[in-house]
């Protein structure tokens, strides 16, 4: 006999099929099951769509009076772009109803839950909580702080060299590890560099997956004085739109001509530099979930020494660059002691290609909780 386990695992799956579309909704997958066997699946594909437990109910019919419904987020109880989940499991007649997590969102937190008890429905929840934690860890980050959820990615040397001295930095890792690249980045809302980046590389910061249609993330840059280029590819918002988060000492004919282009430039603190953490609270009141952070040294130090980051994304290809002016993938001040690392947890360890992908979340007693 197939376990809650088993049935979850299935629409934790269906759940992440559509990774990258759902936001700002969170990815969540259903199963139907009635006397052993499934009878419906659903999967929420796009905000503003019907939601899995709608799918799969459809697909269930008459089959899903009895039935057991498993899905991976409590059933919302609130009429938003789409109708209540919970009015249509219980026109439905579903008997019981497995959750992997709670949802942390005013609206729904524990109503869902009540609603269907109130109905005569048993509910079973937790089973398999921390895959379905984990799966909308930007969703639920979002909701408890009201910022993005933030990975900085780095691609370094095995001494942790992103570059030479002179900005040379092509290729550090090799193609399939930079391949992965492009996967991860449509799965972010947003991705950020420093100035620093767009004028020495020119990047287009977009999805490239050998020829598939993606969704490009929203592309964000930090430049306190406005230096990016108005003919920078970043500019072309045909392609992405572009924000620009600048402070007061931007240039008001550099501020006009990025505006023209379609950039959208945006005061952030009053300070010589951008003050990251109102930065991050403007992009999650915007609906910004996740934030995708592939600046260089100084960015990547003042994020990290700003508490900012939740999980750090590492390509590491086996060479070894050396140079004491070699460009560093952690610049910023000078640690005094080894105690002052930040240190990662929960790590996962993968092979691609010639090179290595390390990722891991910071570990909060290591830093701020940004």
């Amino acid at each position: 006999m197939e376990t809650h386990e088993h049935w979850m695992k299935l629409a934790v799956n269906l759940a992440r099929s559509a990774e990258g579309q759902t936001s700002p909704n969170p990815m969540v997958g259903a199963v139907a099951v009635k006397n052993g066997r499934m009878v419906g699946v659903g999967t929420h594909l796009r905000a503003g769509t019907p939601h899995a437990e709608v799918h799969a109910l459809n697909m269930a019919g008459e089959e899903a009076k009895g039935a057991t419904l498993y899905v991976t987020l409590e059933p919302c109880n609130h009429f938003g772009r789409t109708p209540p989940c919970t009015e249509k499991i219980i026109e439905y007649g579903i008997s019981k109803v497995v959750i992997g997590s709670l949802d942390p969102d005013p609206r729904v937190s524990g109503q869902g839950i009540a609603r269907l008890r109130e109905a005569g429905i048993e509910v079973v929840s937790g089973v398999l909580e921390q895959e379905c934690l984990r799966m909308n860890e930007a969703y639920f980050h979002h909701r408890r702080t009201g910022k993005p959820f933030v990975a900085l990615k780095m691609a370094t040397t095995l001494d942790g060299k992103i570059a030479t001295e002179n900005g040379d930095s092509r290729w550090v890792t090799g193609e399939k590890a930079r391949a992965r690249v492009h996967d991860l980045r449509r799965r972010y809302d947003a991705i950020l560099v420093g100035s620093g980046t767009v004028l020495a590389d020119n990047p287009r910061l977009t999805v490239r997956l050998g020829g598939e249609a993606a969704n490009h993330p929203l592309r964000v840059i930090v430049d306190s004085t406005l230096r990016t280029p108005p003919d920078a590819l970043v500019t072309d918002v045909a392609e992405a739109p572009t924000w620009i988060f600048t402070t007061e000492r931007k240039d008001p004919k550099a501020e006009k001509r990025l505006s023209e282009k379609g950039v959208r430039v945006i005061t952030a603190g009053r300070g010589p530099r951008v003050d990251l953490d109102a930065m991050l609270a403007f992009l999650g009141e915007q609906g910004i979930l996740s934030l995708l952070v592939e600046g260089g040294g100084e960015i990547n130090a003042s994020f990290l020494s700003g508490g900012h980051v939740q999980k750090v994304i590492t390509f590491l290809a086996p060479k070894l660059l050396g140079g004491k002016d070699s460009r560093s993938a952690i610049a910023g001040s000078n640690p005094q002691r080894m105690a002052d690392a930040v240190r990662l947890r929960d790590l996962d360890i993968e092979r691609i290609g010639e090179d290595f992908l390390i990722m891991g979340y910071v570990d909060q007693e290591t830093g701020k909780d940004g």
